[in-house]
Order: C-alpha cells, then structure tokens, then sequence
C-alpha cells in the first residue's frame, strides 16, 4: 500500500522538463487569498455590520496604474455575510492601513478624523481673522513670539552643545597631558632601577680572561688570527679584592673536595679465579691401594 504523502515522485529516465506544456496566464490574474477584515465596516446594501477580524475567501489583483513611490497597491474583493454583494477594498501605504472602495463604508477612519478637525479649526480661524482685525493682530503676534521662543530654544540647544564640546575638549586634553606625565614618571623609575641593578651586577660579577686551552702542534695562538682572548663571568664579593675559585664555591662543594683529596689510591682488586677454583671445587689425590 502506498503512502498516503508522497513526499518523493518517481521520474522515468527518459523524463524530459522541457516538454511539460506551459500553463499561460492573464498578466493581472486573481488569487484566492485568506484574510481578515482589516477594519469595520458597514454594507451599503443590507447594512449588515462587518466587524474587524471576520476571516473571509478574498480575491486579490493587483491595481493597474496606481503606486506609492514604486509600491504595489493591492485590491481585495470580500462578499456580504448577510446578502452575498460585493466589497472591495484596497491597501493604503501612504496611511500604513486599509481604504474602502466599493460596497461598503468604513465606520471609522482615524486619519481622515484628524484632518477634518484640523480643517475645521483653520477655517474657524480664518473667519475670526476676517471679522476681528485686532483678533488676526493677536494670532500674527502670538505666531511671531512662538517662533522667537523657538529660535531663543533652539540657539540655547546650540550653545549648550558647544560648550559640552569644548568642556570634553579641554577634559580630553588633561587626561592626555597627565597621563603622560605619569608615562615619563614611570620611565624615569624604571631608568633609575635598572641603572641601580647595572651597578649592583658590575660589582658582584667581574668578567676574568679564561685559562688557555692547549693548542696542537704547529697551530700558532689565538691572537694571530686576529681574535681576542675568551672571558668568562666569575661570582666574587663585593670589595675591593678579587676572591680565590676555592672560596667562589659553596660548602658542600668544598667538603666533597676534601674528602676526595683525602681518600687514597683504591685497593686493586682481587683477581677472580677461573675454572674450578671458581666453583669452590677441590681437588683431591688418589688414595693409594694397600697391598
């Protein structure tokens, strides 16, 4: 029995993907998409109430000849719940929301909210000016004094900025002056210490020609070759007068000396003895036979 989803189709070997004929398709088709209402809105046939978030089998297309600064904008066409009619609504990018278009009507629309009550308020004002020239005075004075205030504000933001500027400036700089201060404080210091341990080494080590090694016949000495003697470094202690090898070494070495001058030839030791002798087997005569 075959599985129920196939996951891999077989392909004959004589199988060729450049035969499959091509399905053509209008250039703006529609698809069938799933969605959500995207606000409420109200049928303008029936009245039936569509709530925000009612899930519907919408067609999608593309709108020919409309864009938002090379963005697509999208049409959506939803039916009725109660008389089936159709809706259509579009995207709005310039909103960031939807827009009805057709078939129904928004119930509310924040934005165009806002712009009415911005127009109403303008035209409300524009009227008072016309009748109340002391009035538009007013409006002309108060508008001047909110745009000095502004600028006052703006130029304060300014200057406090540039002192900020020149105060982390000026801090920037006496951080870097101290710290090399402490820099060149730091290297005098180390001068100083290792000057100290250069002396303190010159007087403890003292460096000593090295004896001469002998040379084979018919080889000339060192200093023909142009080459100066060898030198080797000696421990000795601090004073004026140079200490002998015997008193350079440490106790221990000294003792072990003495006791190898002290002990003797070694004994010479005892030939073995070969053969039988060596077994420790003896020997013995014959013993005569009595007559």
């Amino acid at each position: 029995m075959s599985e129920r989803k196939v996951l891999n189709k077989y392909f004959p070997p004589d199988f060729d993907p450049s035969l499959i004929p091509r399905r053509r398709q209008p250039k703006n088709s529609q698809q069938v998409v799933r969605l959500m209402a995207p606000f409420s809105m109200r049928c303008n046939t029936c009245g039936e109430y569509i709530y925000k978030g009612k899930k519907f089998n919408a067609r999608k297309e593309t709108v020919e000849g409309e864009d938002y600064y090379g963005i697509k904008i999208f049409r959506f066409y939803i039916k009725c719940t109660l008389c089936s009619a159709e809706i259509t609504f579009k995207t709005d990018p310039k909103n960031t929301d939807y827009a009805a278009e057709h078939g129904a009507s928004r119930n509310f629309e924040p934005w165009r909210e806002e712009k009415a009550v911005e127009e109403e308020d303008r035209l409300a004002k524009l009227e008072e000016e016309e009748n109340n020239p002391m009035k538009a005075l007013e409006n002309r004075t108060v508008d001047s004094k909110r745009e000095m205030d502004i600028l006052d504000a703006l130029q304060d933001i300014r200057a406090r900025n540039a002192r900020n500027e020149r105060i982390g400036q000026t801090g920037d700089l006496l951080d870097r002056l101290h710290m090399e201060e402490i820099e060149t404080e730091e290297d005098r210091e180390r001068k100083l210490a290792e000057e100290e341990d250069e002396k303190l080494v010159r007087e403890v080590f003292s460096k000593v020609p090295a004896p001469a090694a002998s040379t084979p016949s018919g080889a000339g000495p060192s200093g023909d070759n142009g080459t100066s003697a060898e030198v080797i470094t000696v421990k000795r202690k601090a004073g004026a007068q140079e200490p002998d090898l015997q008193s350079l070494l440490p106790d221990s070495a000294r003792a072990l000396l003495s006791v190898a001058s002290s002990i003797g030839a070694p004994a010479p030791k005892r030939k073995k003895l070969e053969g039988k002798g060596a077994l420790g087997i003896k020997l013995k005569g014959k013993s005569k036979v009595k007559s």
